[in-house]
């Protein structure tokens, strides 16, 4: 076979690879239309380069090995629908017609039933979070359980790292688990080691192990993003604050980092231990199911609240189909505050569409993202969100990192999940809705100062964006199903 007939076979055989690539694609379940069109431009574009980003980044595989120890651990441990459930709890149960659908849909993605006699507090800062929980994990009897996607070995990462070694030193049982990718300065430090020494139990989500093998037993980039404290099964933590300080040295020039952080007690804590127990069992040969046998807080008078914990294994899209619940839901009001905003379709709509009924809508979002492709993307959604009555503002002081919504003054959902496409497909997300008019009423007044550091954004500014800043930001959003 001489060379013309050589590269002539070797043409065939990646033509033929990429008519396959396209084929699979094609016919791939759960996939938008948008994002099937960017990912075969991709293929076709881009030789070679481009079938080796579908088969690294293309699909939502976090490992069969995986999913087969995630079902098996879903089998084993208690219901989830038990989570949190109490006879007591269930009698004070009190949601108006008008938003049960809220909380069946979170039902449905999670199984976690609304339960009452819930109470929390809104903590004023990323330090008096951090101190808070201190206070708690220095206060614990029985066992301290905390999951971070971020934690760095700054002031505040080192605080914690010393209060759970004294907590574990005064016979406390203390797991530490961090996200493997998210973590990895804290994870290879002497301070992990430490930890571990001292009588911390520690462990890594989503390992991320050998560059060269990880890609063949799924995605690497698939992550755990949850942000989850619990301490004696009485208390739990949950917003969007990693552990760390506000001025997050890693990338000092966008801070300070700005969170929001409730501190929950009641029957809700039993359904984030759960979630916390589901991760730690998915990554430790220990079983944790003692923790979910355990009664539920005794309830007192309280609001009602659901854990709703999304993520690859979870639902296609379920966070997306929470988000967009909430936007038809409202009737006077919709606040939001998000830092990434690279939404799917049908939430974008959801959104415009709250907007074009006469409800008053207003989303924040960092007017410095740390993330340029982000930001560029999010921004090529401003001007159908502003034809459409959405009122569009940029925060000024630092990362609105804050993933918070209001509704109508009675609802909010707070967590760890973003208006973007990570957190909607690839990422372990937790989130709590609850229905309460004082406790909307302190988070709204959070989101009202977070406008008082903000700047209105204008249909006449981005109408004097330049060609090249507009064609940058929608070739980003076009790209958005790849990145």
């Amino acid at each position: 076979m001489n060379m013309t007939q050589i590269t002539l076979v070797g043409v065939a055989l990646h033509i033929l690879a990429e008519v396959l690539l396209v084929l699979r694609v094609m016919t791939r379940a759960h996939r938008e239309p948008a994002s099937r069109i960017a990912w075969v431009a991709v293929i076709a574009l881009i030789p070679g380069l481009g079938m080796l980003a579908y088969i690294l980044l293309g699909e939502v595989n976090i490992g069969s090995r995986r999913v087969k120890r995630i079902n098996k651990i879903l089998k084993e441990i208690p219901p989830a629908a038990n989570a949190g459930q109490s006879e007591q709890a269930n009698s004070i149960v009190d949601i108006p017609d008008r938003y049960q659908h809220l909380f069946n849909a979170g039902f449905s993605i999670s199984n976690f039933p609304v339960v009452g006699g819930n109470s929390a507090s809104l903590l004023r800062d990323s330090n008096a979070v951090i101190d808070s929980m201190i206070a708690d994990i220095e206060a614990a009897t029985d066992h301290v359980h905390v999951l971070f996607y971020i934690w760095l070995p700054d002031n505040n990462g080192l605080k914690m790292v010393e209060a759970l070694i004294r907590a574990a030193q005064r016979g406390v049982t203390c797991r530490a688990m961090v996200d493997d990718l998210g973590s990895k300065t804290m994870v290879r430090s002497e301070h992990w080691k430490k930890m571990a020494a001292k009588g911390v139990q520690v462990a890594t989500a989503l390992p991320i192990g050998n560059l060269l093998i990880r890609p063949l037993i799924g995605r690497m980039d698939l992550r755990n993003h949850r942000k989850i404290v619990v301490i004696d099964g009485r208390i739990t933590y949950c917003g969007s604050q990693n552990c760390a300080d506000a001025e997050f040295l890693v990338k000092a020039k966008y801070a300070p980092w700005v969170d929001a952080v409730l501190r929950f007690e009641g029957p809700i804590v039993k359904q984030n231990q759960q979630l916390f127990v589901e991760d730690w069992m998915s990554g430790v040969q220990e079983d944790l199911s003692q923790y979910l046998q355990e009664p539920a807080s005794a309830p007192s008078l309280g609001f009602p609240a659901q854990v709703i914990g999304t993520g690859p294994t979870a639902r296609n899209s379920a966070m997306s189909e929470m988000f967009e619940s909430l936007f038809f839901s409202a009737r006077q009001e919709l606040m939001v505050t998000t830092p990434y905003y690279v939404p799917d379709s049908s939430l974008q709509n959801a959104l415009c569409a709250a907007a074009w009924r006469g409800v008053k809508t207003k989303i924040i979002f960092p007017a410095r993202n740390d993330s340029f492709i982000v930001g560029g993307a999010s921004r090529s959604y401003y001007l159908e969100l502003l034809d459409a009555g959405v009122e569009i503002f940029e925060y000024e002081d630092g990362v609105l990192h804050t993933k918070s919504l209001t509704l109508d003054g009675e609802i909010t959902l707070i967590g760890s999940a973003n208006m973007d496409r990570r957190s909607i497909d690839l990422n372990y997300e937790n989130n709590i809705l609850l229905y309460d008019r004082k406790m909307t009423g302190i988070i709204r007044q959070r989101q009202e100062q977070y406008l008082e550091n903000s700047h209105q954004v204008t249909r006449e500014m981005v109408e004097s964006w330049s060609l090249p800043f507009r064609l940058w930001n929608n070739t980003l959003a076009v790209l958005g199903p790849v990145l």
